[in-house]
């Protein structure tokens, strides 16, 4: 068996394999063994830690939602400053670009958002109406600035919006495949970026601005 990083307790190794393992594979395929192989311990010592898979999986959406709590605040400037590393390029203030900003390439957290918002489940039941709650937060933000309209109906225009914005990461393959690209790459948020800016400024019938050179990892 490997030795556990310096940085990370055995115990945040295992839950961190088993994030990747639940993230592409769903967590009712993934077995404690494979999780524990991964990890480098013995299937014991992850019954040891968490008592059960379930255990296991609820600490992992725990996990996750402390995680996306951290990426909101980002969004929505509660807590920004202590979560950037350097000055944010993004345009349209999406999830995607929040997670490309303080996500690691390849993180497996986006897929496991996707999972979470598509289980039965009451982390993945409480996760969307936080969601919500950011989207309600930055229309009425957007509105006070005069940057945009709550419109006739403000709960069903933050739900668009919101809709819009988690459509990414619900089709992120199927979009890969039409586009070319990983919409939740730089690539594809620049190409992404100034199209959904320009229906969200001027309707379907609006020219797109031109979009910037932008570096970063596709």
């Amino acid at each position: 068996m490997r030795s556990m990083p310096d940085d990370r307790t055995t115990r945040s190794v295992i839950r961190d394999e088993a994030l990747r393992l639940f993230a592409a594979q769903g967590p009712d395929v993934v077995t404690v063994r494979q999780i524990a192989t991964a990890a480098g311990v013995s299937p014991g010592l992850v019954v040891h830690h968490f008592r059960s898979k379930d255990g296991l999986r609820q600490e992992v959406d725990q996990y996750v939602l402390t995680v996306f709590e951290r990426l909101l605040g980002e969004l929505t400037a509660d807590e920004g400053p202590d979560l950037l590393e350097e000055p944010r390029s993004a345009t349209t203030g999406s999830l995607g670009e929040v997670f490309l900003h303080h996500l690691p390439v390849g993180s497996p957290l986006p897929d496991y958002l996707r999972r979470l918002l598509l289980s039965d489940s009451e982390a993945g039941r409480g996760l969307f109406h936080r969601l919500y709650a950011m989207s309600r937060e930055t229309l009425d933000g957007l509105a006070e600035s005069g940057a945009a309209s709550r419109g006739r109906d403000p709960q069903v225009r933050a739900a668009l919006l919101l809709v819009n914005d988690l459509s990414v990461f619900l089709l992120r393959d199927q979009l890969t495949a039409v586009l070319g690209v990983d919409p939740l790459s730089a690539m594809g948020l620049a190409r992404w970026g100034p199209e959904l800016l320009s229906i969200y400024a001027g309707g379907l019938s609006a020219e797109p601005t031109a979009p910037e050179a932008e570096g970063g990892q596709a």
